[in-house]
């Protein structure tokens, strides 16, 4: 009966010209109760992972997929697997990418490229990191025909009143068809987290405040955008260009703009919380083979004027091709988003997470509608640089990936939605390991890595991205059991490995589907283990969990080769010591941590671009009288300028010092100290870092005044 109500939802789905990934909501049916061991809602490659472990511990289990076609965006266009550390990777979640490595070892499975022409194919390696939509899908579906575990499409939980709990726990949940499942044991594996929000686990959505965890990368980030994702030119945003009364252009928001959007600096307060969330796209697989290619479709109610901020940008002079085509078997691609106005809609998805299922339908509508519209500007309007149509004549979308849904992909990628608050939140200092626990159920090691949230006008009247995070952690590190299960007190059979605990700076790294499927095997192993120890999540003995997971082939402990600790905390350093968070910055300048030891959690470089125009600027109140080593930090390279100017002001007297930051700093490997000066209680110094006239790349860490003993 579940699939022949799946089925008819398709078929409707299908003739109305809807996206098939949504269904309307059957027409409800009395069911009986169905009693499983564990049941999975969410089928996404966490979903997937979490059911088959279940079944390979001998347990039953369900698995329902809201939508029509399992696997979330791993069988939906993101072929292009963000894995960082690849070691890191263990488990049935390493299993899956052994067997498209399988797949693609026998010659048949090369259609319309010659094996050899394709670069990430190696033979000599276990897995195959980069793959087609259609194979993956394939693979997820072997692996779930090889076990036990009862798949169900085409249902969605009734978030409303769907959830039945007794003495903090989920004794079952209700579709809206009005199908119900019991379990001993539920694990939420949506992107959107419904089944922990509809059972009143705590949670958030948005960015938190930078003080409010003691990170660096959180909040509004208007200064640490990179290169690829912001504006390079300056571009007019009214409809009329010059003219504030005329109004700003689509998905330029008026927030710290004035009432009329205009005249004010919209940048906002550095590290503010907010509601924002990292924008969406679709991870198109589109293909250059002529024969496997159909055009990009132009849209329904395609409006030229939703894009003349791309047009505009084209025309001051930034001839980049907005998108980037990750190359993926048999000439297609897992296309994301690129330059300033790409496959991203900035904005479009702030009330997705919370959003009722018509209103997230039409969020995805709307995606749908931006993305296809770009991507037809992009191919044929006029008003686009003629290398860049030319560029786009070669590709089109795959004729044979989501062949029952006009070539067009299932799965909105939700980059990020709601996130648990548990007892146990991973940030940034986790990502760092500053901060390490002693409990992980998993590891991660992918950058930092938010997608812009917002556009906005500049004080200079122009527009700009803002939001974009690209920093890399340094190495893989620890993802605490804690941060997957509910807060002590809360319902105490229900894990969530996909909007799992962690705020949106360290979210950026987590959200990668390799360590998905990890944490859903994790939490798998818990569920069954809770089960057969008749014990709550929370008071489930990490031991015994551990032993298991890594019999299972589960990576819980970080390389020998990547060092304990490479970066330090202010608490930790004598004197007073001012990260380079805590400076004002001139200009724009990019976040760093490839080269340690650093204080805090990174530190900023310039790029070695835009000389002179970039400027960090620290200020100090001394204490108490005495003498004082005033110093800088930064770390050394062989790519840094030798010639870095630094200026200590004191009482309106300059001092100017050169700084070869080629050398190691000489106290401790992070200072090198810049002048003694006598000062008293309530005086200002302040130091101020510049890039003018340095041959090569100035980095601030830190600065640090130390009372001389």
């Amino acid at each position: 009966m579940k699939r022949i109500i799946a089925t008819a939802a398709w078929l409707l789905a299908v003739v109305g010209g809807r996206p098939c990934g949504f269904i309307d909501a059957p027409v409800a049916v009395a069911f009986s109760q169905e009693k499983t061991d564990v049941v999975v809602y969410g089928g996404t490659s966490a979903g997937i992972v979490a059911a088959i472990q279940v079944a390979r511990m001998g347990k039953s289990v369900v698995m329902i997929e809201p939508a029509l076609h399992p696997g979330g965006l791993t069988t939906s266009g993101l072929g292009m697997t963000d894995s960082g550390d690849k070691r890191m990777v263990g488990g049935i979640s390493r299993e899956f990418y052994q067997r498209l490595k399988k797949h693609y070892d026998n010659p048949s499975a090369w259609i319309h490229v010659e094996r050899q022409q394709y670069p990430w194919y190696r033979a000599a390696d276990d897995a195959m990191w980069t793959f087609e939509p259609h194979v993956a899908e394939a693979v997820f579906s072997q692996m779930l025909a090889e076990t036990s575990v009862k798949v169900v499409t085409g249902q969605r939980l009734d978030r409303a009143t769907g959830v039945a709990l007794a003495d903090s726990r989920i004794t079952s949940i209700r579709m809206e068809s009005g199908e119900i499942y019991a379990g001993s044991q539920f694990i939420d594996c949506t992107y959107e987290g419904d089944l922990m929000a509809a059972a009143g686990v705590s949670f958030t959505v948005g960015r938190e405040a930078n003080s409010q965890y003691g990170e660096t990368l959180n909040g509004n980030q208007p200064r640490k955008n990179v290169h690829n994702h912001r504006f390079v030119k300056p571009v007019d945003p009214y409809k009329i260009p010059g003219d504030k009364q005329s109004g700003l252009l689509p998905e330029i928001e008026k927030s710290g703009a004035g009432e009329d959007g205009a005249g004010e600096d919209g940048a906002g307060e550095d590290g503010a919380g907010d509601h924002r969330i990292q924008a969406y796209c679709f991870r198109m697989c589109m293909s250059n083979v002529p024969a496997n290619s159909v055009p990009f479709p132009k849209p329904r109610g395609y409006d030229e004027g939703r894009y003349e901020l791309l047009l505009r940008n084209f025309e001051a002079g930034d001839h980049r091709v907005p998108m980037h085509a990750a190359l993926m078997p048999n000439g297609k691609t897992d296309t994301n988003n690129n330059g300033a106005f790409s496959t991203d809609y900035l904005g479009g998805n702030y009330n997705y997470p919370e959003a009722g299922y018509a209103q997230r339908e039409a969020i995805v509508r709307d995606h749908e509608d931006y993305q296809k519209g770009l991507m037809w500007t992009l191919a044929n309007h006029p008003r686009v640089p003629a290398a860049v149509r030319e560029e786009m004549s070669k590709w089109g979308l795959a004729k044979d990936e989501f062949v029952d849904n006009d070539n067009w992909p299932y799965q909105l990628y939700v980059r990020e939605a709601r996130r648990m608050v548990s007892d146990y939140v991973v940030t940034e200092l986790d990502c760092r390991r500053i901060r390490m626990v002693d409990d992980a159920v998993g590891i991660g090691s992918y950058n930092m890595d938010s997608h812009n949230v917002r556009r906005y006008v500049t004080a200079e009247g122009f527009v700009q991205n803002e939001g974009d995070i690209q920093v890399s952690p340094g190495g893989p590190y620890l993802i605490s059991y804690r941060s997957i299960i509910p807060a002590a007190g809360q319902v105490q059979n229900l894990t969530v490995p996909v909007c799992l605990s962690a705020t949106h700076a360290a979210y950026g790294s987590i959200r990668m589907e390799p360590v998905f499927m990890i944490l859903g095997q994790s939490a798998a192993t818990a569920a069954v283990l809770a089960i057969d120890q008749r014990v709550a999540l929370q008071k489930l003995a990490f031991a015994d969990l551990r032993k298991r997971l890594l019999a299972d082939g589960q990576v819980l402990d970080l390389p020998t080769d990547i060092r304990q600790a490479i970066g330090y905390l202010k608490t930790q350093l004598p004197g007073i010591v001012l990260d380079d968070s805590d400076g004002r910055t001139e200009g724009v300048w990019s976040v760093g941590s490839t080269v340690s030891p650093y204080v805090g959690t990174s530190y900023l470089h310039d790029g070695d671009e835009d000389k002179g125009g970039k400027s960090v600027t620290f200020r100090v109140t001394i204490p108490r009288d005495g003498t004082y080593s005033i110093r800088l930090g930064y770390t050394p390279n062989s790519n840094r300028a030798t010639n870095v100017p630094v200026t200590v002001t004191i009482d309106g007297r300059a001092e100017l010092h050169r700084v070869n930051q080629r050398q190691i700093p000489s106290i401790d490997k992070l200072f090198v100290p810049l002048q003694m000066a006598a000062l008293s209680a309530g005086q200002e110094v302040m130091i101020t870092v510049s890039n003018t006239g340095t041959d090569g790349h100035v980095v601030v860490d830190a600065v640090q005044i130390v009372a001389a003993q």
